[in-house]
């Protein structure tokens, strides 16, 4: 497979994968902490089995995957942050996620020997 489409095709199933989790708790904290309708859970609980079901669909072992899913996790996070919240981030922010994701990419790039 062409390294450039499966680069792609990796960071977008892990920015999907990150989209559905944050819904899925975003949802729940707006009930909580903003007293918005409980009817607000039936689709954080939908979207919340949509990200379990995403992570079965990557590729690398489990581990790995969470490893570098993580990564992208802070990422969408703060373009959550950004697009969502109305905050935008700022240069502390954007360090961090930059550093983030060169790690992601040495774990999801980098040679395997199995």
């Amino acid at each position: 497979m062409d390294l450039t489409f499966s680069f792609l095709r990796v960071v977008s199933l892990f920015t999907m994968t990150a989209v559905a989790e944050i819904v899925g708790c975003y949802l729940p904290w707006l009930v909580i902490r903003q007293g918005r309708s409980v009817f607000l859970l039936a689709p954080a609980t939908a979207s919340l089995a949509l990200f379990v079901w995403l992570l079965t669909l990557h590729p690398a072992a489990a581990g790995r995957t969470y490893a570098a899913y993580g990564g992208v996790y802070v990422a969408v996070a703060l373009c959550w942050l950004w697009l969502v919240e109305g905050q935008q981030p700022n240069r502390w922010d954007l360090a961090g996620v930059l550093t983030i994701l060169v790690g992601v990419g040495l774990i999801v790039l980098g040679p395997r020997t199995s």
